[in-house]
């Protein structure tokens, strides 16, 4: 039976600001990235997603980014590797506080935004981000988009690589994400959505931007929590993989 991995962006707020409806996607995905304060989240959200996805029983992911929270962790940004790398671990260290408290581990670990974008093609910080993580703890799973630099430089430093697809947003002919400030980057019909899941994990491709068959083999899809109608979005998605035969679990 094919299986897939449902993952979304969770503890996207701040303060008394609150983006995404975690309690919610939690009863329906199978991996969390939590995000550890560096655009978005703080202590008592990163807190209490942590015991929400734990008492689910959902896997709790780091989810790294350039330290900026005015952007939202969207804007590209220039820090040096040694710099990146020590942030990446402090990320880390600190979710696994409270993941630990909640009974449970951080279990993989997955960049944001810009980084995100970055690390497809750039070597340098790529190999900053994996520098951080094995700082942190030298046997967590990197998700990340298929033949990326991440991905490569994950599996050469031992660390198990985890490639991912997004329902939600536009694909280039060449694999990689449609930039978000270009029309059409984020797919918002939910049949398309949901289509577009299907395909990803029962035959492992999409239609492309320019309307062309890309192959985009994934073990985890994301579905993004800050887009409306989230939660009834990801239910549906689920229902519908699970309704033609394919198993939803987590990739650890």
């Amino acid at each position: 039976m094919t299986s897939i991995d449902l993952n979304a962006d969770l503890g996207e707020g701040f303060g008394r600001w609150r983006l995404t409806d975690d309690e919610r996607l939690l009863s329906v995905v199978t991996s969390a990235n939590v995000a550890c304060g560096f655009h978005a989240g703080d202590a008592a959200t990163m807190r209490r997603v942590c015991e929400q996805a734990a008492a689910r029983g959902v896997r709790i992911g780091a989810q790294v980014s350039y330290r900026d929270l005015a952007g939202f962790g969207r804007r590209a940004m220039d820090v040096p590797p040694v710099e990146l790398a020590a942030e990446v671990a402090y990320q880390i260290g600190a979710l696994e506080v409270f993941a630990r408290a909640a009974g449970a581990r951080v279990a993989y670990v997955k960049p944001h935004g810009a980084l995100y974008n970055r690390v497809v093609h750039d070597e340098e910080q790529a190999g900053a981000v994996i520098d951080g993580v094995l700082l942190a703890d030298a046997s967590l799973p990197v998700l990340g988009l298929p033949g990326s630099r991440l991905l490569e430089l994950a599996d050469k430093a031992g660390l198990p690589p985890v490639t991912e697809a997004f329902a939600d947003r536009a694909y280039t002919e060449q694999g990689t994400l449609v930039p978000r400030g270009r029309d059409g980057a984020v797919v918002t019909d939910p049949e398309a959505v949901v289509a577009r899941s299907l395909g990803l994990a029962r035959a492992g491709e999409v239609t492309s931007h320019a309307g062309t068959r890309v192959a985009v083999r994934a073990r985890s899809l994301c579905l993004h929590g800050d887009t409306p109608g989230a939660v009834e979005l990801a239910r549906r998605v689920r229902d519908r993989l699970e309704e033609s035969g394919v198993r939803v679990e987590a990739f650890v």
